[in-house]
């Protein structure tokens, strides 16, 4: 059917992030579509300049306020990779608690407030109150679980202030992590009644498909969050060295942020990335819900992102329990 249509969304709600869309379609054929992210630029690069190497991860934490642990991590390790810093296997431990904090806070919050009104039909997550308030209560009190994660290891919930090129400040008392250790634990039965629910309206996530590349982490023995190479799903393993190879961004009219691109025009990074390239180290009650929804590697549908962040939830509870 020949149709004009013209679409300009201003602020494009419920997104971690501020940006616009605009669509124009003229006798039934799109014109253009555009993606405008709109934020002022950061300019973090130079924020950091003559600052002393301890205080730049507590600096770049700031880029971000919900990925604030993951942005501290990696100027760590870029710090402590110039200096030639070695930190020892706790350390190393304690800062995989620290990114799975980040990732249970995080895909949560998105999964439960963000993605759900979507799958209800409602425009947000507090109509969801008077209809479905159990399993409010539950995303609540996950997130809740979560964020002390992220407090205990990283001395609060967000912009951490615990962790430090060598390691860490203070090390959590045995006795506060055995107690952790027991939340996440009970955390299994709440996590599994969600999934249950965001299962039943899995229908609801559009059935699309856009061939990209996928690029994230990779290692041989973890389902890697933390450290490995950098792994494609169009072929190869590279050092995390070499990662401007792979990046390659470059700057577009339209966009504050910078794209990037390596064998295709663009690809594709977080959950469903690491999903794709990593599901065979996933622990067994992840997987079991992998199956359940059906996802499979290669997946090309960017909106089962949402289900990939579920099962890394559920994964990330089961690799900081041990």
């Amino acid at each position: 059917m020949s149709k004009d249509i013209n679409i300009h969304v201003e602020h494009l709600t419920r997104v971690e992030g501020h940006g616009n869309i605009i669509l124009n379609a003229k006798d039934g054929k799109v014109e253009k579509v555009m993606w405008e992210v709109s934020e002022a630029p950061r300019l973090f690069e130079a924020f950091v300049r003559d600052k002393p190497y301890n205080q730049l991860a507590q600096i770049t934490s700031r880029i971000c306020g919900i990925c604030s642990i993951g942005h501290t991590l990696a100027s760590l390790k870029a710090t402590e990779a110039a200096m030639d810093i070695e930190i020892s296997e706790q350390s190393q431990k304690l800062r995989r608690l620290a990114i799975h904090g980040e990732n249970l806070q995080s895909h949560i919050l998105h999964v439960g407030y963000l993605v759900s009104p979507d799958l209800f039909g409602v425009g947000s997550v507090i109509p969801l109150v008077g209809t479905h308030k159990d399993a409010v209560l539950a995303i609540v009190n996950l997130h809740k679980t979560s964020n002390e994660f992220s407090d205990l290891i990283c001395g609060r919930t967000t912009h951490p202030v615990n962790l430090v090129p060598g390691g860490l400040y203070k090390s959590p008392s045995p006795i506060k992590l055995k107690a952790m250790r027991q939340k996440l634990l009970d955390m299994v039965p709440t996590t599994n009644a969600v999934a249950e629910i965001v299962l039943s309206k899995a229908g609801a996530l559009p059935d699309f498909t856009r061939e990209t590349e996928f690029i994230a982490l990779v290692a041989k023995n973890e389902y890697a969050l933390y450290d490995g190479d950098i792994g494609s799903t169009d072929g190869g393993t590279f050092p995390v060295k070499d990662y401007k190879k792979i990046v390659n961004e470059f700057v577009v009219p339209q966009s504050t942020a910078k794209y990037c691109k390596h064998k295709r025009d663009s690809f594709m990074v977080g959950a469903l990335a690491r999903y794709n390239l990593s599901s065979k180290q996933l622990h067994p009650l992840a997987k079991q819900w992998a199956d359940r929804f059906g996802l499979k590697p290669v997946c090309h549908n960017p909106f089962m992102n949402n289900v990939a962040q579920l099962i890394e939830f559920v994964n990330s509870i089961e690799d900081s329990w041990p």
